[in-house]
């Protein structure tokens, strides 16, 4: 089931992203680290209403952000379509134990549902350059990778732009 995440999910979800973070260091990935993403992060997207869970049995396995605002860092971009109507994904995490399991590819399915449902026009995100299946894990979806941005606090190697058109 995927739900609206709530204050009270938020412990849980960040044991995720710890698990995440490890497993992907393990893998030789520095995508997110002691920094990113925190509980004040978590909090301002339960706050928005625009972060959410997958949970089977009352556990939660994953979450991901959908949300309307357009990060700074995305502004140099050439976008596919204008700056207007769009959905950007943000912290898609799986419990690695989890993973291979095809829960991302629901929240991914749901975020899509959702993004047509409601008329937008496409929805942007953005991967690591160092983690190549989540770029194979998009790419394989129909989305497009436009260009680089960077994180310094996370990593000196770019992030990749990607956008799918609706």
């Amino acid at each position: 089931m995927i739900r609206k995440a709530t204050l009270l999910d938020i412990d849980p979800i960040l044991e995720i992203t710890k698990s995440c973070v490890k497993h992907m260091i393990a893998q030789g990935i520095q995508q997110w680290n002691e920094f990113y993403p925190n509980k004040q992060t978590f909090t301002n997207d339960v706050k928005r209403n625009q972060l959410y869970v997958i949970e089977k049995q009352n556990t939660i396995l994953g979450c991901i952000v959908m949300s309307t605002l357009m990060d700074y860092e995305y502004k140099p971009i050439a976008w596919l379509t204008p700056n207007n109507s769009n959905i950007y994904i943000h912290r898609v995490a799986i419990n690695p134990d989890c993973q291979g399991k095809g829960y991302a590819q629901k929240l991914m399915a749901f975020a899509e549902q959702y993004a047509i449902d409601n008329d937008y026009a496409s929805i942007r995100l953005d991967t690591f350059s160092q983690n190549n299946r989540n770029q194979k894990f998009y790419e394989l979806r129909g989305y497009k990778k436009l260009g680089n941005i960077y994180f310094p606090k996370q990593s000196e190697h770019p992030f990749y732009c990607y956008e799918l058109v609706l």
